[in-house]
């Protein structure tokens, strides 16, 4: 086990010195655990005597000394994790599916690529839909029985209401929400902007599955009555969450980094805080998604801001939306590719027991930017 432990070691050196030589990684912390969405499996874990979950695959060097510890002391929380994270990717990827960025990843450790160096819109959606995704799963897997350390929400007890009473299994978000803060928040280093507004982005995120909890009930009664209800609180579906983390993205908040002032009491500095870039607009909400730079040009290519550009991407030539052509492709024009497809169709069931189907044929009609 030894010799195992250290041939996993140094290849897990070797791996983020390759990293680190090639570019590829991110210039810091923020966001670095994100890279075991493609390595979390039961393949990685081993059990010991006392049934504790050992990290053992070397690409889980990405993760903090203090995120390990956490991950040790959750046995089962690494798939709830990873399951987030893939939840947030899917998502990102269906909110900006007819956008110029259209939350592109990457098999790297560094999965959603450059954006997470800069200050923009787009990376405060990236760290708000990421930290809200672990927390979504977690609270999740907690009511599942999933997680060793943690259960459904039993809080919530006795009669709520004339007719209804609170039970069942409510999903435990405030165990959610703790733990995501204490893992995904644990990557930051610092005490600039960039710190201030990864910190927030991740909390808005985090807000948002938990303000909107919503209440299911079951009904209890003779012959289908619902004489009494018995209720519990269940987490939105992480679609919902995506939506409205969405339209915070539209209405997010540009901010600077600004101070308090001096406290006279304590002779001490208040702590630094984030303010409206324009003194005319109101402080961001604690659910709001802040950001401190101007969106790069998501149009062509361009390697060091690690925009893929929007060539070959299919667009709505009808369409004055965002994903019409004239939009998506930034001016530059379309193509119309056709294409002829057969299908079956027309199945009939025929007794007993075979179907038969025709063959059509139709030409589906797409563009592509140029």
């Amino acid at each position: 086990m030894r010799i195992l432990a250290l041939l996993l070691g140094v290849k897990a050196a070797c791996i983020l010195l390759v990293s680190s030589l090639s570019g590829t990684g991110a210039v810091n912390n923020s966001g670095r655990w994100w890279g075991i969405v493609n390595v979390a499996s039961s393949a990685n874990l081993l059990t010991n005597s006392k049934n504790v979950q050992l990290v053992l695959d070397p690409s889980l060097a990405l993760l903090s000394r203090r995120q390990r510890r956490l991950i040790r002391q959750n046995p089962g929380i690494l798939h709830a994790i990873s399951a987030g994270l893939h939840a947030a990717i899917k998502e990102c990827k269906w909110q900006f599916r007819n956008r110029r960025w259209n939350c592109p990843t990457t098999h790297s450790p560094a999965i959603f690529g450059k954006i997470v160096n800069r200050g923009c819109r787009e990376t405060a959606f990236v760290f708000a839909i990421t930290s809200a995704g672990v927390t979504h799963a977690v609270a999740r897997s907690c009511s599942e029985g999933a997680i060793e350390s943690c259960t459904c929400d039993y809080r919530r007890r006795g009669p709520g209401g004339p007719d209804w009473h609170w039970g069942g299994c409510s999903d435990n978000v405030d165990f959610g929400r703790m733990f995501s803060r204490e893992f995904v928040d644990s990557s930051e280093r610092g005490r600039d902007l960039r710190y201030l507004t990864n910190l927030h982005n991740n909390e808005a995120g985090r807000m948002m599955v938990s303000s909107e909890m919503r209440q299911e009930c079951k009904c209890h009664g003779m012959s289908g009555s619902c004489t009494v209800r018995t209720c519990w609180m269940r987490l939105p579906s992480f679609r919902a969450v995506g939506d409205f983390l969405k339209d915070r993205f539209d209405g997010a908040s540009r901010v600077v980094y600004a101070n308090k002032g001096s406290n006279r009491a304590s002779h001490r500095a208040d702590p630094r805080h984030l303010e409206p870039e324009n003194p005319a607009h109101k402080p961001p909400s604690s659910r709001d998604l802040v950001y401190f730079e101007k969106s790069p040009n998501f149009c062509s290519y361009n390697g060091k801001t690690g925009t893929h550009g929007t060539a070959g991407r299919t667009c709505n030539s009808s369409s004055p939306a965002l994903d019409g052509c004239e939009l998506l492709c930034c001016g530059r024009g379309f193509k119309t590719l056709t294409e002829k497809v057969t299908e079956r169709c027309h199945c009939t069931f025929h007794w007993c027991c075979h179907v038969s189907c025709l063959n059509c044929t139709t030409t589906q009609t797409s563009h592509q930017c140029v």
